[in-house]
């Protein structure tokens, strides 16, 4: 099996902190890189007080906490979720991660990606897996994840897809800021939606939302992907508009989003942090909203809104 290692540098004084954060996404274990007692551990673990040079150069002003993610388990999604629980709790943190065997990852981790059934409509297929004709009855999205986020598998992804089909009407049009892999737009259009904008500032992101488009047969104008940030290059009205971002992008596209929404659309936003719903829940109120619906699920949450 292939692994990333996912190493988090942070300041000394907040490594106790930083490794609870750290164990909230691996179910066994980290180490720790501490140097700021080196002696007095030294010697209260091993009696010796001749530590290694290089030991002793460490710089003890930081830390260093190391964590390992199997490729099932998608790293760059750990890594979201890390960046976002360190800003959320104001800790500064580097954020490096490196394969632990020279190979390529990139398509070995395919082996582990498996078919999902979301909600009650939707089945997420891996691109590369023949569909089982005997499966029951469900509208299939092929996916390619390649290195963009969202494979359908993490709560924030899976909050979103099972609010979206219970929105998604015949015909309907769809607006997805930050849309990563596509998935949620793709769906969207599965489930129904006559269009959809997908939008994201990364261009990796924007041409795997497009390959994926193609996959599933969607092409401009009934699938259009954006390179933008957020909706500063869409025009229009949308009767749905969905961003799986995290709290802050949120909170900022709260302040904007109206002005691309029908009078009877709605607003879902996911991949926030249980920590800062409350935050966000005022920031939708303070910007004309209303709270039509609020799920939490595993440390995640999400919302669904009205224009007041």
């Amino acid at each position: 099996m292939d692994w990333t290692e996912i190493v988090i540098e942070i300041a000394a004084e907040h490594i106790d902190e930083a490794a609870d954060i750290a164990n909230m996404a691996v179910p066994y274990g980290i180490y720790i890189e501490d140097y700021r007692h080196l002696e007095e551990e030294a010697w209260e673990i091993a009696n010796i007080d001749l530590i290694d040079e290089d030991l002793l150069k460490k710089d003890r002003t930081k830390g260093l906490v190391h964590l390992y993610i199997p490729q099932e388990e998608n790293p760059t999604e750990a890594i979201a979720f890390l960046r976002e629980r360190y800003n959320a709790a104001g800790i500064p943190s580097e954020i490096h991660s490196a394969q632990c065997k020279n190979e390529d990852w990139e398509n070995n981790w395919k082996a582990y990606f498996k078919p999902m059934l979301i909600g009650e409509k939707l089945r997420i297929q891996p691109a590369w897996i023949p569909l089982d004709e005997n499966e029951e009855h469900r509208a299939v999205l092929n996916i390619e994840p390649g290195l963009a986020f969202g494979t359908g598998g993490h709560d924030t992804t899976r909050l979103c897809l099972e609010t979206l089909e219970r929105y998604i009407t015949p015909g309907c049009s769809v607006l997805d800021t930050g849309c990563g892999s596509g998935i949620l737009s793709i769906a969207a259009l599965l489930l129904g939606a006559g269009s959809a904008v997908g939008v994201d500032i990364d261009e990796l992101a924007v041409k795997t939302a497009k390959e994926n488009g193609v996959k599933n047969g969607f092409t401009e104008p009934q699938y259009k992907v954006l390179e933008g940030n957020l909706a500063d290059k869409v025009s229009g009205k949308f009767d749905v508009v969905v961003a799986n971002i995290v709290a802050d992008v949120v909170m900022l596209f709260a302040s904007q989003v109206g002005a691309f929404m029908k009078e009877d659309s709605v607003f879902i936003s996911s991949g926030i942090i249980d920590e800062r719903a409350d935050e966000v829940a005022a920031s939708l109120l303070a910007n004309g909203f209303k709270i039509k619906e609020r799920h939490e699920e595993n440390g995640w949450a999400c919302f669904v809104c009205t224009l007041k």
